[in-house]
């Protein structure tokens, strides 16, 4: 078998997900609820993101099926949210692209260095 035939086929629904997933507000709330599940303005302080941007994120990744939305029986009315079981699994597959660009900042930094003095080069 050659290598073309291992490589997964990346269609529209792929990227559509993985935009989805890998957006900037999402990795931060997966970080916050794989630690505990969290009320949406204990979010709203941890996240760095406009409430209308926190809600759509969150929307996103419960449409998804990788966090869950529990209204709470309390006066006033409180909704938490908290990760799934499929939500979990993304765990791993995250870490490993973080600790990636971890890894590799001082290289892509040097790059977009290099991109900003002359782009053509």
């Amino acid at each position: 078998m050659d290598e073309t035939s291992h490589r997964l086929e990346v269609s529209a629904a792929h990227r559509e997900v993985l935009g989805q997933i890998l957006d900037k507000w999402s990795v931060l709330v997966l970080e916050e609820l794989c630690e505990q599940p969290r009320r949406f303005n204990q979010l709203r302080r941890l996240v760095p993101a406009s409430q209308k941007s926190l809600t759509a994120t969150l929307r996103r990744l419960e449409r998804n099926g990788i966090v869950e939305r529990q209204v709470m029986d309390v006066r006033p009315v409180a909704v938490e949210y908290r990760i799934t079981p499929l939500g979990k699994t993304l765990r791993a597959p995250i870490d490993l692209i973080l600790r990636w660009s971890d890894d590799h900042l001082p290289e892509i930094e040097q790059a977009r260095e290099r991109y900003d003095v002359d782009p053509t080069a």
